[in-house]
């Protein structure tokens, strides 16, 4: 004797989908976060770096510039051009 396959009911569709859209409302706040970690992920090693190091006063707009170029073009690019000053 076959079976009968029984109706999911549009309540129970909405119901599921609620339950869906809450887990990956979840997931994009946890992406967002990793995100923000992973962006800010070598604040620690470069301000490592910088206490070890005498620093000549700098003005507030060259300090920002540098780290503007940290943050766009990524350490190892900004890196190889400091070299290229030695």
């Amino acid at each position: 004797m076959a079976r009968t396959r029984n109706a999911v009911d549009l309540a129970t569709i909405e119901a599921r989908r609620e339950v869906l859209k809450a887990e990956l409302a979840h997931l994009d706040e946890q992406a967002k976060a990793a995100e923000q970690t992973a962006r800010d992920a070598g604040r620690p090693v470069l301000t490592a770096a910088l206490e070890r190091v005498k620093i000549a006063a700098i003005d507030k707009a060259d300090a920002r510039a540098i780290a503007t170029a940290i943050s766009k073009h990524g350490g190892k690019a900004v890196a190889g051009q400091l070299a290229s000053l030695r």
